[in-house]
């Protein structure tokens, strides 16, 4: 049976397409990119600090299933707020030099911790500090189980391409890495936000979800950074069907925060090597500059 494709009315010809699809300017959907930035809705942005939104560089509702990615630079602080089911995978690279990116076992071995939040470093495995988490009020985040795959998407939910109803999450920042010219082989394990996990004595991973709506985590970001996002299910969730909610993403400019974060005044001392590799990461940056 052939297939059908309706068309809207008055779309048969260029000019009845061009005269709808002008037509669609100015309309809004619940999750979108707001282009320009000045034209985030009051929701994303009233919640923001004094002053954010007149800095604003990015404002966006991410849908579940569905991936985003940008270019930022130093000194720009990036919110992520859980709209009540949200899972965000993210990975970090090094914009101008991709080869470095946000190495998971350092970013959980340096600092002795396991579990990020307030205060925790994003590093690359170069030894430097790609962001700080400086600002957390989920507590619920997963530095140690990855991505979910295409085969375990599905196996558990029957699909898992990237254009599947049940996306996995490697799939999706697969193609948030192709927009900067990486590929499947950059893609390396990634840090989950707003879905928890715990270590047991016997060392097995429990799943312990989320916070909630209103809970949101804040990176401070050290260098010029391509941001990679994917919201889509944890691997360990428990439930039979693929299910989350949105994600909003604001950022702004913040460079006077760097100095606060390195004097200790931004989220409290930082742990000596925390401190390290800040340094390393001014080091580089200062030689950097004399070339």
């Amino acid at each position: 049976m052939p297939q059908t494709i309706e068309t809207p009315a008055g779309t048969a010809t260029t000019a009845g397409a061009r005269a709808h699809a002008r037509e669609q300017h100015h309309h809004t959907a619940d999750t979108m990119r707001h282009i320009p930035v000045a034209t985030a809705p009051s929701a994303l942005t009233d919640v923001l600090p004094d002053g954010a939104a007149e800095r604003l560089v990015w404002s966006e509702t991410l849908a579940f299933g569905r991936y985003t990615t940008l270019h930022l630079a130093r000194g720009t602080r990036l919110r992520l707020a859980d709209t009540g089911d949200a899972c965000v995978h993210a990975l970090l690279y090094r914009a101008g030099a991709l080869h470095e990116r946000f190495n998971a076992a350092d970013t959980v071995k340096v600092p002795w911790q396991a579990y990020p939040g307030t205060g925790h470093p994003l590093l690359s495995d170069a030894g430097r500090v790609l962001a700080t988490i400086v600002e957390d009020t989920s507590g619920r985040h997963d530095a140690l189980t990855g991505a979910t795959t295409v085969a375990g998407n599905t196996a558990r939910y029957g699909a898992g391409t990237a254009h599947s109803a049940s996306p996995a999450a490697r799939e999706l920042l697969t193609l948030g890495a192709l927009k900067s010219g990486l590929g499947p082989r950059d893609v390396a394990p990634s840090l989950t936000f707003f879905k928890g996990i715990r270590v047991d004595p016997d060392g097995g991973i429990r799943f312990t979800g989320g916070a909630g709506p209103g809970a949101h985590l804040d990176l401070l970001l050290q260098v010029d950074t391509v941001v990679v996002l994917a919201n889509t299910a944890h691997p360990l969730d428990p439930r039979a069907d693929f299910t989350g909610t949105a994600v909003d993403i604001t950022a702004w400019r913040a460079p006077e925060e760097l100095a606060s974060l390195a004097d200790g005044s931004l989220v409290g001392p930082l742990a000596p090597e925390h401190l390290q590799a800040l340094h390393n990461t001014e080091h580089d940056l200062a030689a950097r500059s004399t070339r």
